[in-house]
């Protein structure tokens, strides 16, 4: 059928140039755009010289830090069992309510109150209310600003995870770590400049997709490593293999490499490849001083819990975690839980157990920490993050018991360092802990306050892909946290 006028009133230069010939006019448009050097088979400058992606790069503007240590507490710690102090909670332990909750039980409207399981107490010269589970970290709360209305889209585990690394619910976008590589680079060209360190139980669900480096190059994605005497393995020499022999074969592959850059235009994924390769070559000689702690002294081993067999694990991972970043690593990621159930702080049976197994685990060590980079001038340059992926409900899951279903609707997630305020706490949650009531902060708010303090604007830190001008904040933005920094 013919197209009436109006129809035909409708149709755009774009769509008659298209249309008329049958596509046979968008020749003639190639052929006056041949020499474009976007379309051009051909290349149109120099060869360009192989440039590492991770250099260092300047920030945007000045920053505050230089590095960030993210503590992800996997599996959801209960806000209010460890630093959301609800008085009025513990009253209605043991009753039924109405209350609104969405977890992986789906939506419910009422439920029985499960009372915090612990004691609070103040601590520091702020006064901050703590639960018992953290002795240790509660005397350094004059160094940390506490963020009690955070909240996010998913109440399960493995979106729940992308969106607090990725900012994200889907898989497939680079995280919070390979932005900051991204925009940054690495000061260490010897080390990798994002690393990651599992629970020694596991990884979390998801697995790679965590710390991955999306839709950028492989070079900004975190590399496991373990705090022991080999920290990444596959790294060693063949049998037979000398390191000259090694290099000979490095240089090849640059060269031809380097070559094949002469012939592109989109270079960037060679220019990894390059990097990936010297990175690897360099690693096998300077990883392994990394996690030597011999040249730390015996008071130092025991400020992290390094030697007692319940936080020894992660006391390693700590103490690493700072020697890393004393050598230039950007940002490093510390995974406490791994592997499912009790394995992690998902309690969704006996919540006294499992946070109590977890926080006398990770305690002492993230203490010594914060002391120790402290005292070593380097809180003011590093940012320390504490989170789960998300908090637990102020009621029971099932009808006997204390374990508590996920709850995305409000939680908890601590900042100290890189410029952030000590002894704050900001946003609130009702009175059953539930709800982010008062200066509710995203997820995203959380990356924008990070990236914000390593210098980088999180809405205009872009990466061109799929068409679009891709931002870890997404493309509405997010502002930073202006309350703790």
């Amino acid at each position: 059928m013919p197209p009436t006028d109006r129809q035909f009133c409708r149709r755009t230069r774009r769509e008659f140039l298209w249309e008329a010939g049958a596509g046979f006019g968008a020749l003639g448009l190639t052929a006056l755009l041949h020499n474009d050097p976007l379309l051009a088979n051909t290349p149109t400058k120099a060869p360009q010289r192989f440039v590492n992606p991770m250099a260092p790069k300047k920030p945007m503007f000045p920053a505050k830090a230089k590095a960030v240590i993210f503590l992800f507490m996997y599996g959801g710690p209960s806000q209010v069992d460890t630093f959301d102090y609800k008085p009025e909670l513990a009253k209605l332990d043991g009753k039924t309510i109405k209350v609104k909750t969405f977890g992986r039980g789906g939506h419910k409207n009422e439920g029985r109150i499960v009372g915090p399981k612990f004691a609070f107490k103040p601590y520091g010269q702020c006064g901050k209310m703590v639960s018992d589970l953290f002795p240790h970290l509660g005397q350094c709360v004059d160094d940390i600003a506490f963020i009690h209305s955070m909240y996010a889209e998913s109440p399960i585990h493995g979106s729940g995870l992308l969106m607090m690394n990725t900012g994200r619910l889907l898989s497939g976008s680079p995280c919070l770590g390979s932005w900051v590589t991204y925009g940054l680079g690495s000061e260490n060209e010897n080390l990798p400049g994002f690393v990651v360190m599992l629970d020694q139980s596991g990884g979390p669900i998801n697995g790679p997709k965590n710390w991955s480096s999306g839709f950028m190059p492989a070079a900004y994605q975190g590399v496991p490593i373990r705090a022991d005497k080999t920290p990444i393995h596959d790294l060693a020499l063949p049998p037979g293999t000398s390191r000259e022999a090694q290099r000979e074969l490095l240089d090849h592959l640059k060269e031809k490499n380097e070559h094949h850059l002469a012939t592109r235009t989109d270079n960037t994924e060679l220019m990894a490849r390059i990097a990936s390769y010297e990175l690897a070559f360099k690693m096998q000689q300077h990883a392994p001083e990394a996690v030597d702690f011999s040249q730390e002294t015996p008071k130092t081993l025991e400020l992290y819990g390094i030697g007692d067999k319940k936080t020894d694990d992660f006391g390693r991972k700590c103490l690493l975690a700072r020697r890393l970043v004393e050598r230039g690593v950007r940002f490093i990621q510390i995974y406490s839980g791994g592997n499912h159930n009790d394995y992690n702080w998902d309690a969704h049976g006996d919540l006294v157990k499992n946070h109590t197994t977890h926080a006398q685990a990770t305690d002492k060590p993230i203490a010594g920490l914060l002391i120790d980079l402290k005292r070593r001038g380097l809180l003011d340059s590093t940012i320390v993050i504490w989170s789960g992926e998300f908090g637990r409900q102020p009621t029971a899951e099932y009808a006997v018991g204390t374990g508590r279903d996920h709850n995305a609707y409000g939680f908890t997630a601590w900042m100290a360092g890189g410029g952030i305020k000590g002894g704050v706490s900001v946003g609130t949650t009702d009175e059953l802990g539930n709800f982010a009531v008062d200066d509710r902060f995203h997820v995203k708010n959380l990356h924008a306050t990070v990236l914000h303090q390593m210098g980088l604007d999180p809405n205009k830190l872009t990466y061109f892909y799929g068409g679009l001008d891709q931002k870890l904040v997404g493309v509405e933005g997010a502002d930073p946290i202006k309350q703790i920094i």
